[in-house]
């Protein structure tokens, strides 16, 4: 990803209008983003927009990057506060077309986007997105992020405990959720 002084360097002249440095960080950053955007929305298609929104995002606020935190860390708070509010969108509009009528179907989109993933994966995916979205970007951040507690407590604005206890809350839902599929295998 770049040692932090090149990050640094990249941050700067990104401020000073340098596209191929800002370019740059979107090239260190990107697999970070998209394993993110992924665990959060479960859709290929999805994470591939929500990254690209992350990266306009951080380039329209790279004057309020001040730097008491890492540079990854403040862009995984800006993927979230995206991800968040892409749900959002998609429970507004899911809303809208049940209002519309019974017939639609909304679970269509994503179903080929997982053909290349192993069965066991898509399922992890499933029983991630039947989370509530707070504990599954905890549990982005934290198991497929790599972040400890502190650092993704900074990145969703809350404390530690509530992180742990996000993380806690969501590794019991998936237990179940995981334990009602492979019964279903056997």
């Amino acid at each position: 990803m770049g040692d932090m002084e090149e990050q640094q360097t990249w941050i700067a002249q990104s401020r000073n209008g340098d596209h191929a440095a800002f370019a740059a960080l979107i090239r260190a950053h990107q697999p970070m983003i998209h394993s993110l955007t992924y665990r959060m929305t479960g859709s290929l298609a999805d994470c591939q927009d929500l990254a690209q929104e992350t990266f306009i995002r951080a380039h329209q606020q790279l004057d309020s990057f001040n730097g008491t935190s890492k540079f990854s860390s403040w862009l995984y708070r800006i993927a979230v506060n995206a991800c968040l509010d892409w749900r959002r969108r998609e429970t507004r509009r899911s809303q809208l077309h049940d209002q519309w009528g019974q017939n639609q179907t909304t679970e269509s989109s994503g179903a080929n986007d997982g053909a290349a993933l192993d069965e066991l994966s898509r399922e992890v995916q499933a029983a991630l997105m039947k989370l509530p979205e707070k504990q599954r970007a905890a549990i982005a951040l934290t198991v497929y992020g790599g972040h400890n507690h502190a650092e993704a407590a900074k990145i969703l604005g809350c404390s530690e405990t509530t992180v742990s206890w996000r993380i806690f809350s969501a590794r019991r839902k998936l237990k179940k959720l995981l334990s009602k599929i492979g019964d279903c295998h056997e």
